[in-house]
């Protein structure tokens, strides 16, 4: 027998367990860093519970906000290819900027609608 670092090292004997950290028993002990991520997470922050209420009114915002993109985006593909057919490449650009922005701005929206929705669940 000797000593490393104050610990008493001994050959294995016959009849010793000598666990590998592969083996099942450990793994199962051991949690992954997702694992970790999440349970600090739930201490900082518990999630909020929603109620069926509140989940079909965020799913209600939801459809209305797609079929808002949906609506928006057809009339500006319509007006940017018939810019595009005229020739007219400044317009088409400008009208493709502000899709983008639109469909930014009712993102943001609808963002801010659903948190709003959630918050009254934390109440």
């Amino acid at each position: 027998m000797r000593r490393v670092a104050g610990i008493e090292i001994r050959p294995a004997q016959s009849g010793d367990a000598i666990l590998l950290p592969w083996q099942p028993e450990i793994l199962n002990q051991m949690k992954t860093a997702y694992e970790l991520a999440m349970e600090r997470l739930n201490q900082a922050a518990p999630a909020v519970k929603l109620t069926g209420a509140q989940k079909k009114q965020l799913a209600e915002l939801d459809s209305t906000y797609a079929a808002k993109i949906a609506g928006r985006e057809i009339a500006l593909k319509d007006e940017i290819a018939k810019l595009a057919a005229a020739g007219d490449s400044e317009k088409v650009e400008a009208l493709q900027q502000q899709w983008v922005k639109e469909r930014k701005s009712l993102r943001a929206e609808l963002e801010e609608k659903k948190e709003q929705v959630r918050r009254t669940a934390a109440r």
